[in-house]
């Protein structure tokens, strides 16, 4: 449903705007010219790394339960992160972090540039996000949860 959502986003902005769609390379990812498919693969395993522990640990029921105003305040984090994840790969390869939107937009712009790079947009958030999981249930669950007693 995401990527669904996405392709219609992407053409909904293709038909508003379409000047600057075009000019904007229709909001397809790149791996930016003076970086390798590595260095982009890179960014965008700890761009999405970062957000997706971000959310775990702002919406962790073990803290949830330990700091009553944390799901109130959970956005703010998330927020952030997705802020600094942007400033940081932005330059790299335009903040994929999100494998449906990058579909979406390459399957309407649909030009070489938009496929040449777009198995970094997949492999990267998966990976980065396996890794977010695997690192808040093997270490930060580990440590045990302590009362206020």
């Amino acid at each position: 449903m995401g990527c669904l959502g996405a392709i219609c986003g992407a053409g909904v902005v293709k038909g508003f705007q379409p000047k600057q769609y075009q000019a904007l390379g229709g909001g397809a990812n790149t791996v930016a010219p003076g970086y390798t498919k590595g260095s982009g693969l890179g960014a965008e395993i700890i761009g999405t790394f970062v957000l997706v522990y971000t959310v775990f640990s702002a919406t962790d029921a073990k803290r949830n339960a330990r700091d009553s105003h944390v799901p109130i305040l959970a956005p703010l984090p998330i927020g952030f992160a997705v802020f600094l994840v942007h400033l940081a790969t932005i330059p790299i390869t335009g903040t994929g972090i999100n494998p449906a939107r990058s579909l979406g937009a390459a399957i309407i712009y649909n030009k070489d540039h938009s496929w040449d790079d777009h198995w970094v947009f997949w492999v990267g958030p998966f990976i980065g996000a396996a890794l977010a999981a695997l690192y808040h249930v093997i270490v930060i669950r580990a440590i045990p949860f302590k009362s206020r007693s």
